[in-house]
Order: structure tokens, then C-alpha cells, then sequence
């Protein structure tokens, strides 16, 4: 799908949209392998990790464009026994974990192709298309969100988490994204 010469709302989506990973990706420019690992402040969040979840998450919300909600694991979110959770939250945490046998280069190429998808659904999909969210405490019972809707989500998803970013690539070696 030709981005380049999008017009209108669309081309206002996917400017934001790459603002927005631009200042992202600019927390890791130059990083280690080992930096990437790094966890630095408070949380448990590194770099590697991050570009991992919002992967994961920029995939999930460009399928549901297209396909809808995804059939969701009977987890009781309030009554989580944390001593020995579900697998689903196991799996949910990985996200956030660069292992072993990954790389940043491989998770920022991963990446790289989920924001490709994005940009050609922003440019093609049916903006005033909806489709039921999936049941979950954070979301209100029978809510519908439109594609624009879902790719402004995911907007404040990159937006959010370029911030963390920026917090710990300044934790580790004083590098900010802006300023």
C-alpha cells in the first residue's frame, strides 16, 4: 500500500504514528545487547523487553482490526493467585523480557514489520469499521471500537511507552530522546 501519498485523516494517523516511533526507537539508537537487558530504575522494564511489548501489542490490535477479537483465556484478572499464576500471564510477562536466545536487532526487525502492517492498514481499512472489544474488566461490557479508534490506542500505546523508554536510556548512560 502506497503511505507515501495518503491524504487527509490518513495521512494525519500515520504521521503521529511515526512521530511517535520515531521517539521510541530513538531511546535505542546505539545500544548494547547488554544495555538492552539493563533495568535500571525502579521497574523491571528494559529496552529489549519494551520493544517486545509494544510489538506484541501493535500486532494484537491490527489483528483485531481486521479479524475482531480474539478468543480470550478465562482468567480471573482480580483473583490472580501471583505464587503461581496462569500460564496466559506467564506468556503475557515474557513480552516484557528480552531472552536469551533474542536480540535486539531481531525484536527491533519484528518490530519493524508490525508498524509496516500498521501503516498499510492506516492506509487501506475502512476507518469507520468497528468491532466488539473482548471481554475484560478494563474494557465496558458490549464497547465497540472503530479501526480509528483502535489505531489512536495504539498511538497512546507508543506514546507511553517511548516515554519509558526515554527514562531508561537515561538511566543507563544520561542519553535522552529529546533536549
Amino acid at each position: 500500500m502506497d503511505t507515501e501519498h495518503t491524504t487527509g485523516e490518513r495521512a494525519d494517523l500515520l504521521a503521529a504514528l511515526r512521530k511517535h516511533r520515531d521517539l521510541f526507537l530513538r531511546a535505542l539508537d546505539g545500544v548494547s545487547e547488554e544495555q538492552a537487558r539493563l533495568t535500571p530504575t525502579v521497574s523491571s522494564l528494559n529496552l529489549g523487553g519494551l520493544v517486545k511489548h509494544v510489538t506484541a501489542t501493535v500486532g494484537e490490535w491490527n489483528r483485531f482490526v481486521e479479524q475482531g477479537p480474539e478468543e480470550q483465556a478465562a482468567i480471573d484478572w482480580e483473583h490472580i493467585d501471583w505464587s503461581d499464576p496462569p500460564a496466559e500471564v506467564l506468556a503475557y510477562h515474557q513480552q516484557f523480557v528480552l531472552g536469551s536466545h533474542e536480540t535486539l536487532a531481531g525484536v527491533l526487525g519484528e518490530y519493524a514489520a508490525a508498524t509496516a502492517a500498521t501503516e498499510a492498514l492506516v492506509a487501506s481499512i475502512d476507518l469507520d469499521a468497528t468491532q466488539p472489544l473482548p471481554e475484560a474488566p478494563w474494557f465496558a461490557p458490549g464497547e465497540r471500537w472503530t479501526a480509528r479508534r483502535t489505531f489512536l490506542h495504539v498511538l497512546a500505546e507508543t506514546a507511553q511507552h517511548a516515554g519509558h523508554a526515554d527514562i531508561i536510556r537515561e538511566s543507563i548512560d544520561g542519553a535522552k530522546t529529546m533536549g
